[in-house]
């Protein structure tokens, strides 16, 4: 979801910042555009990604599957496209997942659910690929600590045409082994300002088109869907979605979340920024009114942000206030450190998973913790050699898993 248009060069000496409030910009002005040498140079968004799941006790499973490769699921290696079964990428793009295996929730290569999780498992995912692509290898201690991010319930991210048939097969997977499968609608026109994750619908008309497709495809069978990542907070900040543009996008998320809650098994989720990003909460509350929100479950705060839980849950508490109570889910995929500094996004180093998945956060209002981005999904490329957007990185997975436990919420400050 983050791009740099055009060469960078110094003064961007720090590839893993960005200006204060996310959609800030490089530069060492701190400008919320800046426009070197006839070219903007801006950051935005955040790096959507794939879909990380297996199961905790499966050492045994996971080593006894042959012939699959970990390679590039989180983000297939031509950059957005998506990656087979359960996974998801910056949102561009997505191919069918692998052909189920045979039995609820599969056969000899399957994931148990975890017992008492709500949220479907996996085992199309980038991370458990990736752990039988390692135990392959000997790779043993690699592919233990790669568990941490593949035991866990993971959502699906839709970006392109390909999307119904993906959101048929998982929703028929996880309805299978009775959970609930978590997916991220990620297509809006001129999603991401153009930038990491460019793409989307071509229209209006395509894109409601293509929500009524996903509602269709989930038919009666039980589903959250985030909806549209960033859609909202962008046309607050400098992005340039703003009068019409703004006016006929509150429009089409309002379009979807009544098309989806036409299916009353479905939760929908408006996406509502994080506390680094937002600078007036009441005309962010104000957009998300215009977006749908009151026919929606809630919102979501926190996706591919790195941002403590407890700072997550106060952000999430003024806005609810706001919205006549309305309750929300966090993303603590990557917040178990909290942030390296209020400019950090690109793959900041040392960070760590956060609270694992559960919707029973205990927490007034707080509907559930998700891992919406994908552990281990590359943020961009930001000048170290990174992958593109949505592709999994193996190293960086592997310092989120070894830098914090799945079942820890973080208390880093941020």
């Amino acid at each position: 979801m983050d791009r740099l248009l055009g060469p960078v060069r110094p003064p961007f000496t720090l590839p893993w910042t960005a200006g204060g409030a996310r959609c800030a910009k490089l530069g060492a002005d701190r400008s919320p555009d800046r426009v070197w040498e006839g070219r903007y140079v801006r950051r935005v968004g955040r790096g959507a990604g794939f879909r990380l799941a297996v199961g905790a006790a499966l050492l045994g499973l996971v080593t006894g599957v042959a012939g699959c490769t970990g390679g590039s699921a989180g983000g297939t290696t031509g950059g957005a496209k998506e990656p087979s079964g359960g996974g998801s990428s910056n949102g561009s793009g997505a191919t069918a997942p692998a052909a189920a295996p045979t039995g609820p929730g599969g056969g000899a290569g399957a994931l148990p659910q975890l017992p008492g999780q709500t949220f479907y498992v996996s085992d199309q995912t980038a991370a458990a690929r990736q752990v039988v692509a390692l135990r392959g290898q000997s790779r043993t201690a690699e592919a233990d600590t790669l568990l941490r991010i593949a035991a866990q319930p993971s959502s699906q991210w839709l970006g392109d045409q390909a999307a119904r048939g993906i959101v048929e097969q998982v929703s028929r997977r996880a309805a299978e082994a009775d959970r609930t499968p978590v997916f991220v609608a990620y297509n809006i026109p001129h999603r991401d300002c153009g930038l990491y994750s460019a793409g989307g619908a071509t229209d209006a008309a395509a894109y409601r088109a293509w929500i009524t497709g996903l509602g269709e495809a989930l038919g009666d069978r039980r589903a959250w869907v985030v909806l549209e990542p960033d859609a909202v907070a962008h046309t607050l900040d400098a992005c340039g979605v703003k009068g019409p543009a703004a006016t006929e996008r509150y429009a089409l998320l309002a379009f979807a979340v009544q098309e989806l809650k036409k299916r009353p098994q479905l939760r929908v989720y408006l996406d509502a920024g994080n506390p680094g990003w937002a600078q007036d909460p009441s005309a962010l509350a104000e957009a998300l009114r215009r977006s749908g929100i009151a026919a929606a479950d809630g919102f979501a705060v926190n996706v591919s942000n790195f941002y403590t839980t407890d700072r997550n849950e106060a952000y999430g508490a003024q806005l609810s206030a706001l919205l006549d109570g309305k309750h929300f889910v966090v993303d603590t995929s990557r917040n178990g450190n909290g942030p390296l500094g209020s400019e950090a996004w690109c793959n900041p180093p040392g960070r760590a998973l956060g609270a694992a998945p559960t919707a029973a956060t205990g927490r007034p209002g707080v509907d559930a913790y998700l891992w919406i981005k994908n552990p281990g999904e590359s943020d961009g490329e930001c000048g170290r050699g990174e992958p593109r957007a949505g592709e999994f990185w193996l190293p960086y997975a592997l310092g989120l898993a070894g830098g914090g436990s799945p079942g820890g919420a973080g208390t880093a400050a941020g």
